[in-house]
Order: structure tokens, then C-alpha cells, then sequence
């Protein structure tokens, strides 16, 4: 749907019909709202959090507590809502990834690969999602069409929602840069940990990994 792709897991059918129901409405809302307040979809910095829509007062305050602009929380905060009106619908699986950005609730465990372009690493790995709500976000500075002032592979992070997750990992890909390795995988963990909310953060950086705080198991993935 123009630049909303999605991925959609429930274990009813009415559940995914429910998610694309609510993605439609949502990004209608937002549409129709930045018509208005063209400064919100282009703004770097945090924007006052309107009361309607829902939506995009959900991307002001993730992109509030990050620091970034509200559209850096935009398929977040969408699937956010989708996942929301599932449950509310009676789905105990509820899954949507939207370019990337994960939200899940499941009364299953949940796989999820990370990709980074051509990396050794990229779809070679993922998490096992056990511990629901929760919200995957990833950035990159090298292999993602929206925008970062790092240079990092990915910076994937873990909150209870995805909207924040979406907001703090551009947060996080901003400050991943420079020579040396593991100075930007540090500046990027201790950005993303220094947010209320994060749970966890995970980097790639020029081949090293980074890990700090709660991160789901890792597992491999069969190409």
C-alpha cells in the first residue's frame, strides 16, 4: 500500500483482514493529518504529540523519548495499531512486520531473521520471540531506504512496542560511526539503553557484534 509493506501472522483469518483494515485507516489518518502539519513528516527533531490521530500521536511520543523525528516511528506505530485491533478481535496470534519493523503478541514463540544487505551475517541469524507484547525495530546506515546519519549494518532494538523500538533504533543507527569498531558499536548501546522503555539493543558494525541488556535467544537461520 504505496509505501507500507507488510508481513501479517495470526492464527485467524479474520485477524489478518483486522490488520489490513487498520493499516488502511492509519496511514489514511496520517495522510490527512501531514497535509496539514507538513512539519511533522519532515521534522528531525521531536514534535509536540497531537491528541488525533492515534497514530501519529503515537509516533510523536516515541520519537519524543528517542530524540528523532516523529516519522522515524511511522511503521511502527502502525503496526502497533494493527497488532492491536487483532487482539482486540480475539487473535492470540498477532504478528505484523512492517518494512522491517516488528510488533507481536503470540501465545506461540515467534522467529525472526536479521537482514543486512550482503553482510557474512545478514539472514544468517535472528531471535526466538517468546515474551509478548513486543516491539523489533532495526536501522541501518548501509542497506535501509530511510534515513540515518550512522553507518551502522543494522541496530536492532527491543522494547514492549514497536513504535518506540522504531524511534530508538534511528536513534541508535545516527550515533553508530567511525573507524574504529567498537567505539561506535559502544556510542550506539549506550544511547539506545540510556532511553526508558529500551529492553535490549543489538549492533553490526564493520563485522563486530554488540550486545547490552535483555535480548531474546539468538538463533541460527537456514538460508
Amino acid at each position: 500500500m504505496k509505501e507500507t509493506q507488510c508481513t501479517i501472522i495470526s492464527d485467524k483469518q479474520q485477524g489478518v483482514q483486522a490488520a489490513v483494515e487498520s493499516i488502511k485507516h492509519n496511514r489514511q489518518d496520517l495522510e490527512i493529518y501531514v497535509k496539514s502539519n507538513p512539519k511533522f513528516l519532515y521534522t528531525l527533531k521531536p514534535y509536540p504529540p497531537p491528541e488525533k490521530p492515534l497514530v501519529a500521536k503515537l509516533m510523536a511520543e516515541a520519537a519524543e523519548k528517542a530524540g528523532v523525528g516523529p516519522m522515524a516511528a511511522v511503521a511502527g506505530a502502525i503496526a502497533d495499531l494493527a497488532v492491536g485491533d487483532m487482539t482486540s478481535g480475539g487473535c492470540e496470534v498477532a504478528v505484523v512486520e512492517d518494512g522491517g519493523e516488528i510488533s507481536a503478541f503470540s501465545n506461540v514463540s515467534v522467529d525472526v531473521a536479521v537482514a543486512a544487505g550482503d553482510e557474512p551475517l545478514s539472514r544468517r541469524f535472528g531471535f526466538r520471540l517468546i515474551d509478548f507484547p513486543i516491539g523489533v525495530a532495526t536501522s541501518s546506515g548501509r542497506f535501509s531506504h530511510a534515513l540515518s546519519f550512522g553507518d551502522a549494518e543494522a541496530a536492532t532494538v527491543f522494547c514492549r512496542n514497536a513504535s518506540l523500538a522504531d524511534a530508538v533504533a534511528t536513534a541508535v543507527g545516527n550515533v553508530v560511526k567511525g573507524e574504529v569498531a567498537d567505539v561506535g558499536i559502544k556510542a550506539g548501546l549506550n544511547k539506545g539503553m540510556s532511553i526508558k522503555g529500551v529492553d535490549g539493543v543489538l549492533i553490526l558494525y564493520k563485522g563486530k557484534v554488540g550486545m547490552a541488556g535483555k535480548i531474546p535467544e539468538i538463533i541460527k537461520v537456514e538460508s
